[in-house]
């Protein structure tokens, strides 16, 4: 079976043929709507492909759903009373941004975590996908955390009665963590030794340590446990979490995040908030109970000294028998009380001068005591050390989420070291200050032991047992009103942030079925559309009139459509058929360009093989024999002789045993075919200088001898593209044409096409656009560039709906 074609002439080749761009940007638009109507069917595929996907992601695809909380987070007061706050650097800006951070940040998530039960998860396996359950399932797994356990893979529990369950892995891989350690190690399925436990009861093996309850009333069951790594949940739920001002500039923070569970999500937000707040007041707090246990040590010796002392002084009355002393006596003892009071207090400042410079020189800033704590009213250093406190929160919340080298800690790091240094020249004052009262305290007690070395000696012992009580009394009693100061102040802190709105869901975001059917219905026609325009732009091939129009020098005399045929002598095997007529028409058209009345030469090539110049050839020359015209054709094709094969004849003599010398009469080699006025001249045995024999001189006046005896000579010529003989043939030609293929020749190739009608200097020059597709020709030949397409005995092409309008409507 041979495929072959069928002819249409052009419009008249000696008009211009230049279009407007108007024109051709609307052929263009109107060629790609015909491409990609005339694939319907592959656009309803893409359609049905595209939108059976977004159906089975609807329906598969787990549910997100987002939650969201208000809160509000306070604008530090740097309370800087005394100082410019700009000498510190204070930015609320930077300060929101920074609190921002340290709520998304891992240490606030673990507290919140701690909140929550999210380390074991609970699934119930689908058809397709697996849904998890949460807060409550049908069993209750118990984690010993403190031991090795199997994490990140799934434990299939299932159970026929109330008493046993059964265990088994369904993952080829799973981690185990151990007690304290952030690593996971990779372990392969584990081994038991036994699959059956019973209810209730602790399960433990070397890879894990956990006990399962029943919750439920359900008698059989099976669902899928998964433990969950402590460091994969902090990373999971701080790296979701999103934050944003409510309103720019605001102080109010929207906290989202998205979950596959709308509780799940609700839960994590609430938890995150109240641990935000307890670490808070946390670091609010940390100050009083600094100050509560310093005074807790003090007291801790003062209460056995002040029992031991009390004891002394009633065996001491008992003893002697006193119990009262003089009214001078009581003057004496009450002015030494209270000297001695003031005395220990200044001791007790020192004491807390000196501890606070040792903190000061390490640096630790965790262990320093508020001097308003102890009755310290300093106000510039009540005022520093607080600063200084507040500073060291801040480090500690930005030390969360970056390390020492970043920016902000870097300028939190100087301010640090610039109150120290003021602080430590204020203690060498107020120190000083504090000795020069103890010296003074000191030396008013000892001009009253004068007045007390006078008094009986029973009673100067009674006094002096007295007076070391009522020191004691009076330190123990003022360090118990400061704690319990400090105390109440501990219990009515406050955290200075609160939860403006708890977390609630707002609804699926993902997926969107509107939005997917909606992606999937664009998807669906654009990927034949793309499909289409690559098809037309990306090719390297002519595949439009148009666009071969645009690139020739020449015009284009007639295109032919593709058609499979059973033999390429169509017009003597169906003289009516469409393809007959078109080249009918061909011929037709030819009386414009040949000479009336006188013997013409008709030359078809081509730039390569393949673009079916031969066909064409014997097409051409067999309507010119139906005309009565004595034709003849000659196959100079030297390298690749077809000729003799669609005529049943035998290449043994042709052409080049003429030109050889072997053959003297050309008459002796032509050959009359089985159709009246048309006879061949072959090719022959391929020669070894096929050049060099149709360049020897011998070809044109053979040509020149034959006009004389045929009126119309066709010459089937090698391809110009591949081989050099056929420039020499050009001048013999009185009409040259150029086959080119539709979607076989390259575009490059319609140049060397114009180069050779250039330099060649060939007067009647013109195209044959071979081998186009029939859906092409029903369009773009329809807009002026058809002529007798699918006449007389052509039938009509009918598909599925062509025969089904038949069926119905005759």
């Amino acid at each position: 079976m041979h495929w072959k074609t069928n002819m249409n002439s052009n419009t008249n080749p000696n008009l211009p043929q230049n279009n407007p761009s108007e024109e051709d940007d609307l052929y263009q638009i109107k060629d790609i709507v015909r491409r990609y109507v005339r694939n319907w069917y592959w656009v309803f595929f893409s359609l049905g492909v595209f939108l059976v996907g977004a159906f089975l992601i609807n329906r598969w695809t787990p549910r997100v759903y987002r939650s969201s909380a208000q809160f509000f987070v306070k604008e530090q007061d740097s309370g800087l009373n005394l100082f410019d706050q700009s000498f510190f650097g204070y930015n609320s800006e930077l300060d929101m941004t920074n609190q921002m951070i340290i709520i998304r940040s891992r240490p606030i998530a673990e507290l919140a975590l701690k909140k929550l039960n999210f380390e074991v998860e609970y699934h119930y396996e689908g058809y397709v996908t697996k849904a998890e359950h949460y807060p409550t399932a049908p069993i209750l797994a118990e984690v010993d955390w403190k031991h090795p356990q199997l994490v990140n893979g799934e434990i299939q529990v299932y159970w026929n009665n109330k008493n046993n369950f059964q265990l088994s892995f369904p993952d080829e891989k799973y981690g185990l963590t151990q007690a304290n350690s952030p690593g996971i190690t990779s372990i392969d399925r584990p081994v038991l030794d036994q699959y059956s436990y019973p209810f209730g009861e602790w399960v433990e093996t070397p890879f894990m340590r956990f006990k399962i309850s029943l919750t439920s009333g359900e008698t059989e069951g099976k669902i899928l446990v998964k433990l969950r790594d402590k460091q994969g949940l902090i990373n999971q739920y701080a790296g979701s979490l999103e934050i944003a001002p409510v309103e720019k500039f605001s102080s109010i923070l929207q906290l989202s995040i998205n979950s596959n569970l709308a509780s799940k999500g609700v839960d994590y937000l609430n938890a995150l908030m109240e641990a935000y707040l307890e670490n808070e007041l946390s670091q609010k707090n940390q100050t009083a109970t600094n100050t509560i246990n310093f005074i807790d040590d003090q007291l801790s010796g003062l209460s056995d000294t002040l029992n031991f002392i009390e004891n002394r002084l009633e065996a001491f009355r008992s003893a002697n028998r006193i119990y009262d002393i003089s009214s001078e006596g009581s003057s004496v003892f009450n002015r030494i009380a209270d000297l001695d009071r003031e005395l220990a207090q200044e001791k007790l400042k020192r004491e807390y001068y000196r501890n606070l410079q040792g903190y000061l020189v390490k640096e630790d800033y965790n262990e320093i005591i508020v001097p308003s704590g102890l009755g310290i009213e300093d106000p510039i250093l009540n005022n520093l050390i607080k600063n200084l406190l507040d500073l060291q929160n801040q480090k500690a919340s930005l030390m969360t989420t970056q390390k020492d080298a970043s920016p902000a800690v870097r300028e939190v790091n100087r301010k640090l070291e610039d109150l120290n240094n003021s602080i430590r020249e204020l203690l060498v004052n107020v120190d000083e200050n504090a000795a020069f009262l103890i010296r003074d305290l000191e030396r008013r007690l000892g001009q009253i032991d004068l007045e007390f070395s006078r008094l009986p000696a029973k009673e100067q012992n009674l006094l002096r047992i007295q007076r070391d009580y009522s020191f004691s009394e009076g330190i123990y009693g003022f360090l118990a009103q400061k704690r319990a100061e400090a105390a109440i102040s501990k219990a009515s802190n406050t955290p200075s942030n609160k939860i403006i709105e708890f977390a609630t869901t707002s609804g699926v975001i993902a997926p969107k079925p509107t939005r997917n059917y909606a992606l999937a219905l664009s998807l669906g026609m654009l990927i034949p559309l793309l499909f289409v325009l690559g098809k037309v732009y990306l090719t390297d091939k002519i595949k439009d009139v148009k666009d071969l129009e645009k690139r020739l020098r020449i015009p284009i005399l007639a295109s032919v459509a593709y058609k499979k045929l059973y033999s390429n002598l169509v017009v003597f095997e169906d003289k009516n058929s469409g393809i007959t007529e078109a080249f009918r028409s061909l011929r037709a058209n030819m009386n414009f360009v040949l000479p009336k009345d006188k013997p013409a030469v008709i030359l078809i090539t081509s730039n390569s093989s393949g673009e079916g110049k031969t066909f064409c050839s014997m097409n051409l020359a067999s309507v010119y024999a139906l005309s009565g015209k004595k034709t003849l054709l000659i196959g100079t094709d030297l390298r690749k002789p077809k000729i003799f094969q669609d005529f049943g004849l035998q290449n043994d003599k042709g052409l080049s045993n003429y030109l050889s010398g072997h053959v003297s009469d050309v008459h002796s080699i032509i050959y009359a075919t089985a159709h009246d006025n048309l006879d061949v001249l072959l090719a022959g045995p391929i020669p070894p200088n096929p050049s060099e024999l149709i360049g020897n001189g011998k070809l044109e006046p053979m040509i020149q001898q034959l006009k004389k005896e045929y009126d119309i000579i066709i010459l089937d010529t090698p391809p110009i593209g591949l081989v050099s003989e056929t420039l020499e043939l050009f001048q013999i030609a009185d009409v040259s044409f150029f086959v080119v293929r539709y979607a076989y020749t390259l575009k490059a190739a319609i140049e060397h096409i114009n180069h050779v009608k250039e330099h060649q200097k060939l007067p009647h020059a013109y195209v044959i656009f071979n081998s186009i597709d029939e859906k092409e020709m029903s369009y773009s030949y329809a807009y002026g560039y058809s002529y007798g397409y699918g006449y007389y005995g052509d039938e009509e092409k009918k598909g599925f709906l062509g025969r089904l309008r038949k069926r119905w409507f005759g």
